[in-house]
């Protein structure tokens, strides 16, 4: 999600600017509900870390581009915002998940987050100027907002797959799309194709997402998942179990399962 600057000049970017910066308030609240379920259950269950890791680069970019532009107030706001609660979200995240999980999504935070962002600081602070170093940075920032919009693909290859929306709020794939349509005529009405390109794909996805809700919203999470994440925390927390063991507990009582890659919630 994106941000324009504040300027008169044009009156209906103005207009979707504070309207878009409301909206992507309520969108990084909105997983609220599920993190407030982890933290009750004291597990992650089925839910994934990565949209939360990719939005929180994705924020940590828009803020960048924001010093690099003038006159972009909204966007420091929203995305500064966004930065705290994403944070919050995968500190939460990280305290209930499995040991496994964990250690993966630490590692795609120093890599995404840290690594990668800093490179990016780096070499368009050292190798560009201008306009051409803003011009560099806003597709940058354009492919990792797409990014953001198509991080909930594997959500919605878990509802596929499971026929339940256990793991996909509702509210995050509305104001998702409610935010893509917003911000897309921000972009349109302010002449900035680094916000309107990608809210074009987070529409779409936005749109897919309800779509699979309204069709599988009945359908219960099947046993299977379930009974296969507290197989995985208690293993996790069981750390002198043996491999033999283990795997006698995964494949004697739960014949159904597929294999753990396929079934991570990572």
């Amino acid at each position: 999600m994106a941000a324009g600057g504040i300027s008169l000049d044009h009156p209906w970017a103005f207009a979707f600017g504070i309207l878009g910066n409301i909206i992507s308030f309520m969108v990084y609240l909105s997983p609220l509900p599920t993190f407030y379920r982890v933290y009750k259950k004291k597990s992650t269950e089925g839910f994934q870390s990565v949209p939360y890791v990719v939005a929180l680069f994705s924020a940590m970019l828009w803020i960048y581009y924001a010093f690099i532009k003038t006159n972009t107030y909204l966007l420091i706001t929203i995305n500064s915002f966004g930065c705290v609660i994403e944070t919050i979200y995968i500190i939460i995240y990280l305290t209930y998940a499995p040991k496994k999980v964990k250690i993966h999504t630490s590692k795609m935070i120093l890599l995404l987050n840290v690594g990668l962002f800093s490179s990016i600081v780096l070499c368009t602070l050292l190798f560009f100027k201008g306009s051409d170093r803003l011009q560099v940075l806003g597709w940058i920032c354009v492919g990792f907002s797409v990014c953001v919009f198509a991080a909930p693909l594997s959500i919605i290859r878990l509802v596929i797959q499971t026929k339940s929306v256990e793991f996909m709020p509702f509210s995050l794939s509305f104001f998702l799309t409610l935010s893509a349509v917003v911000w897309f005529s921000f972009g349109l009405f302010s002449k900035d194709i680094y916000v309107a390109i990608p809210n074009v794909l987070g529409f779409t996805f936005g749109a897919v997402q309800m779509v699979l809700y309204i069709f599988y919203k009945d359908t219960k999470v099947p046993q299977s998942l379930v009974d296969k994440e507290k197989i995985s925390e208690q293993v996790s927390n069981e750390d002198n179990i043996e491999e033999g063991k283990v795997k006698k507990i995964v494949n004697g009582g739960h014949d159904n399962l597929k294999d753990d890659k396929e079934m991570s919630p990572v």
